[in-house]
């Protein structure tokens, strides 16, 4: 069985009701939710909330909202770990055998079926425990600056100064779209970030983190380009 987790917390502090406020014509969940269904991988899609407003959306696209998160679970400071750890323990208790898990961040509008169908693929061709989502860096990280309490500017790594960007190793980041994995590397708590786990590579313009205004302004004008060119 292939399960689908999408955490999606009630109490957004830099954007308040981020996971459900409107995002090119729909609330912001409903974009995972649908790309979820649409993959047809998922035995069940499990939205885990706090948020009476957020299950009821959930259930009315389609996801499957079987409990409500419990309060331990859903302060500030809880990683995603810890509850889709929850989500698995339920879902094996009352639903069976779970063999696949793939967490979807419920603020990843950029999330496509194909990439989902492409992620599990590699999970388990690869041997490894964890896929997840990546992208690179659009400047090198070798060549960042860093911006004193005297307002004064300093290179992290001097040494590459004059080192032609094209000679600097690419370096990517966590794109915060999905993660598979297999149900054993949930329950353990295996890290992402950590010899187990594999990249699955998207490009820059299917990547924005949505943490603020300023990013939700971006992600938007992004996002109508994007479906234009890909989805037209």
């Amino acid at each position: 069985m292939k399960i689908a987790v999408i955490p999606a917390r009630g109490g957004s502090k830099r954007i308040p009701r981020k996971n459900i406020n409107d995002f090119c014509g729909k609330p912001m969940i409903v974009w995972s939710i649908e790309a979820a269904k649409a993959s047809t991988l998922f035995d069940h899609i499990i939205v885990s909330t706090d948020d009476s407003e957020i299950a009821e959306l959930a259930k009315k696209y389609g996801a499957e909202v079987p409990f409500i998160r419990p309060p331990e679970l859903s302060d500030d400071h809880v990683g995603t770990g810890a509850v889709v750890k929850h989500a698995v323990e339920w879902a094996i208790r009352n639903l069976g055998k779970i063999d696949f898990v793939c967490t979807l961040y419920a603020t990843a509008p950029f999330i496509k079926p194909d990439d989902l169908i492409a992620g599990l693929s590699l999970l388990t061709d690869s041997g490894a425990q964890i896929v997840f989502s990546v992208t690179s860096f659009p400047f090198p990280i070798q060549r960042a600056i860093q911006i004193s309490k005297n307002k004064r500017v300093s290179m992290f790594q001097p040494e590459h100064y004059l080192t032609r960007s094209q000679d600097l190793e690419p370096a990517y980041h966590d794109a915060g779209q999905f993660y598979w994995a297999i149900t054993d590397a949930v329950l353990n708590e295996v890290s992402a970030f950590s010899k187990e786990a594999v990249p699955f590579i998207l490009p820059r313009h299917q990547v924005q983190d949505i943490d603020t205004n300023e990013d939700w302004i971006r992600a938007e004008l992004m996002f109508s380009a994007w479906r234009e060119k890909y989805f037209s």
